[in-house]
């Protein structure tokens, strides 16, 4: 039995999680999509608003960590959602096109973010010289931080790709005005 699980509308939204449809789960199809399980995006909420909006990165470098986890997904709706949200927090072009490159073609601090995420999704952990580099750069909180983005994203990624998320429609019309670097 093949089941079909697209994002929900709001006729269909399950009633224990009704709070979160008016706020960042009712914006975004792969919330939509993961509130056929409204107990796991109850549980999710917390999270996502540590990793979204109290970490210990700035936007730039959280959208650097995000669009590299995509990346390496190989989530077209996280890279789309992404490429939107690194240009929104005033990411170049050619910034955001280097994050599905080779490190050597990155500016240096997104070298060792882009270093981190490719160790965290290639080997599952940090190596001592790259812990180093990221604990310079962003402080402790901020490694933490990164490794709980990378995870965030990832599953994310994996929602988004099993599930076959639909783009969002304001993502869309964006990238097919400006299509994504």
């Amino acid at each position: 039995m093949d089941v079909e699980l697209k994002p929900l509308n709001d006729t269909e939204w399950p009633q224990s999680v009704a709070a979160l449809r008016e706020g960042f789960a009712g914006r975004l199809n792969v919330y939509r999509t993961m509130a056929h399980h409204p107990a796991l995006l109850a549980a999710w909420a917390p999270l996502r608003e540590h990793v979204v909006r109290q970490r210990a990165m700035s936007d730039q470098q959280s959208e650097a960590v995000i669009l590299r986890t995509g990346y390496h997904m190989q989530s077209s709706y996280e890279w789309a959602h992404h490429v939107s949200r690194g240009r929104a927090v005033g990411m170049s072009e050619e910034r955001i096109a280097s994050l599905a490159g080779p490190l050597e073609g990155m500016a240096p601090e997104d070298r060792i973010l882009a270093r981190a995420v490719d160790e965290l999704v290639e080997d599952a952990r940090l190596l001592a010289s790259t812990r180093r580099d990221v604990i310079r750069l962003i402080g402790p909180e901020g490694m933490f931080d990164l490794m709980a983005t990378v995870g965030f994203y990832s599953v994310l990624g994996f929602i988004a790709n099993s599930l076959d998320v639909p783009l969002d429609d304001d993502v869309a019309a964006e990238l097919q005005s400006r299509p994504a670097p």
